[in-house]
């Protein structure tokens, strides 16, 4: 049975919607069976094919309502993070291909303007919405388009990050019609952290006194009792009136922006009437809907951040499918969390900071272990750094721990309030390099050049999870600056990873295996790869060495003149892009040095890079050990003539 058919058989409501135009078809009592369907087949296509689960099971009814209210894509529809935007993409157009969602060439994991008209912003990091989408409102007005209508969908865990409070400020100062739709499921991937979260989870308001105030406005508006001039003093009236008789203070209506709800997310009747009802409103506003994380499917209510991307499961039962972890390597995150809670063991001055990631990093294990030392900032990685950098002033040892691609968003508070007092705080990026079906918004492929660039950091990669605790360990016991480590997504090579760990000295790398004409330099796990292609190289009669470099930054110069001293040409690998990082350093050495070598850069080309497995994106950027092996017989050829 094919896609189509299948689609047909099972979802026949679902099956006639290949545009938001279909579905303004329905009846609006029709929506509640869309849903279901819709959550039936967001089910059936993750079980096979994994992905985001319980954030998009969650928004279900937001998407249907928006997309039945609204003229999207004319109308502009900007999601935050876009976790929760699946049933967005099956309703433009994208069901048939939706089982390509997050594989090489298929669709992408996130909305993408490339991808779809009705993707209307780049999605994956959070708390951007609300800026774009305040553009998009105020760019209408200035093109002379005022019936267009924005709209952000934004998390009440996103909502908490600075950039979503810096968009807040100024939807309140110029003139717009923006609506921002809170989805409020008390959840970001774990719990939501900080006063903000829990002031989500209490806040009221009276449907009736909006009604009123309404009805009361546009009379009032209708008969030039009041005007746009006016319109700031009665909205700051009333909201002081309504602090005073709910007994809560609305900081949204505090900014001067009408805050409707909170109203059940579910309630897709409800939802299409309240969005219907206020549209057409002047002014920025504020829907705030309730919503559970991972509705319709119990395993996904029951234990959400399980449930936000569960890998392969049996759609019927909801068990997850796991392979044997027995005799397995642990993932580069666990060898991490493990270390980090040695070192805590033996130096009650270590503590630990995530940005709502304390499972993604398996900074868990180090809250669990020493709740009090460690600290889930929400989602504000430039908080985490200078509050990072606040605590190393007094003496503690803190080990920040965030994805490389959402580090680069606290990227003036590593040089301004750490780097520059040479504060002793370890940076441990996760996720460093292609990390595969996330795509593009999260590849962490720029780390190497923008640590590098910064004076006095330390920039190291560890090759497997003995050079990782080893280094963890040495940075524990260096006092001169920042120190930064980055490891990959999923598991290394080694079973036996708990090794005694060694003290390193800082900038200096070393020889793997020796050989003859051809010297590849590497930094990180990549690494592997060339040991692998050094392997296949070494049964066809072809020696090359091959040095793991271990520190960017310091570079080993004894490495650096020993190599460019014995080999005809030398070849740089690195997980990240070529711009800056490894081999641009090994570049401006030979260049500071006056040396003529011949220099192959591998890696990362100036491009960015979509999703697919790791190992296809591996050989699609030429980093693969086939890749490596055919690039030294390749350069020896040349060298030869």
């Amino acid at each position: 049975m094919s896609t189509k058919e299948y689609i047909q058989e099972h979802f026949p409501l679902l099956a006639k919607i290949d545009s938001p135009a279909d579905l303004k078809q329905l009846n609006v009592e029709q929506l509640p069976a869309v849903c279901d369907e819709l959550r039936q087949f967001i089910v059936h296509e993750l079980s096979e094919n994994p992905g985001h689960f319980a954030s998009s099971m969650g928004a279900v009814e937001i998407a249907v309502a928006l997309h039945y209210v609204f003229n999207t894509p004319d109308d502009r529809l900007v999601w935050d993070v876009g976790h929760q935007a699946y049933a967005h993409k099956i309703l433009t157009g994208r069901r048939d291909r939706f089982s390509t969602n997050r594989k090489k060439d298929g669709l992408s994991g996130f909305p993408n303007p490339s991808e779809s008209e009705y993707d209307t912003f780049q999605a994956g990091h959070a708390s951007n919405s609300i800026s774009a989408a305040l553009g998009m409102s105020i760019a209408s007005e200035l093109l002379n388009n005022p019936d267009r209508r924005v709209v952000a969908v934004i998390g009440d865990a996103s909502i908490s990050g600075g950039l979503a409070f810096e968009g807040i400020n100024n939807a309140s100062n110029h003139k717009n019609n923006l609506l921002i739709v809170l989805n409020d499921n008390d959840m970001s991937i774990d719990r939501p952290v900080g006063a903000l979260g829990e002031y989500m989870t209490r806040l009221t308001a009276s449907k009736r006194y909006n009604n009123m105030r309404y009805k009361t406005y546009q009379f009032m508006r209708k008969h030039h009792v009041i005007g746009d001039s006016g319109k700031g003093v009665v909205l700051r009236f009333n909201n002081a009136m309504k602090s005073m008789l709910t007994g809560r203070q609305n900081i949204f209506e505090g900014l001067n922006i009408r805050y409707f709800g909170p109203f059940d997310g579910h309630d897709v009747i409800r939802l299409v009437k309240t969005f219907s009802d206020i549209k057409d409103m002047t002014g920025p506003k504020l829907v705030h809907v309730r919503t559970v994380k991972g509705k319709g499917y119990e395993p996904a209510e029951k234990d959400p951040t399980t449930w936000h991307a569960p890998g392969k499961f049996d759609e019927d039962t909801g068990e997850r499918i796991k392979g044997s972890s027995s005799g397995k390597p642990l993932k580069f995150q666990d060898v991490f969390g493990k270390t980090l809670v040695e070192l805590a063991k033996d130096d009650e001055k270590v503590v630990a900071i995530t940005a709502a990631m304390p499972s993604g990093t398996s900074v868990s294990m180090m809250q669990e272990a020493y709740p009090t030392r460690t600290f889930d900032v929400g989602i504000s990685e430039g908080h985490a750094v200078t509050f990072a950098g606040g605590l190393a002033k007094e003496g503690l040892k803190p080990y920040v721990a965030i994805y490389s691609a959402f580090l680069q968003r606290a990227y003036d508070s590593i040089i301004n309030d750490v780097s520059i007092a040479r504060l002793p705080v370890t940076f441990c990026l996760d996720r460093a390099g292609l990390v595969g079906e996330d795509g593009v918004t999260h590849h962490g492929l720029f780390d190497l050049p923008f640590m590098r660039a910064i004076p006095g950091m330390v920039v190291s990669a560890p090759m497997d999870e003995h050079s990782l605790r080893n280094l963890m360990f040495t940075a524990n016991s260096y006092n001169d600056g920042p120190f930064s480590i980055r490891y990959p997504r999923g598991a290394g090579k080694l079973v036996d990873w708990h090794n005694e760990p060694q003290l390193l000295p800082i900038g200096k790398g070393r020889k793997l295996h020796d050989g003859s004409d051809v010297a590849i330099l590497s930094i990180g796990t990549i690494g592997t790869n060339v040991v692998e292609a050094c392997a296949s190289l070494h049964e066809q009669g072809i020696d090359v060495a091959h040095y793991d470099m271990v520190f960017l930054k310091p570079l080993d110069e004894e490495i650096m003149k020993e190599v460019t001293n014995r080999y005809r040409a030398i070849i740089t690998i690195e997980e990240g892009t070529t711009t800056g990082g490894l081999g641009g350093a090994v570049a401006e050495w030979l260049a500071d040095h006056n040396i003529n070598a011949r220099l192959v850069r591998l890696g990362v080309a100036d491009t960015f890079v979509d999703q697919g497995t790791v190992k296809q994106l591996h050989e699609m950027c030429g980093l693969d050990a086939a890749s490596i092996e055919d690039k030294v017989k390749l350069l020896l050829k040349d060298t030869d003539k």
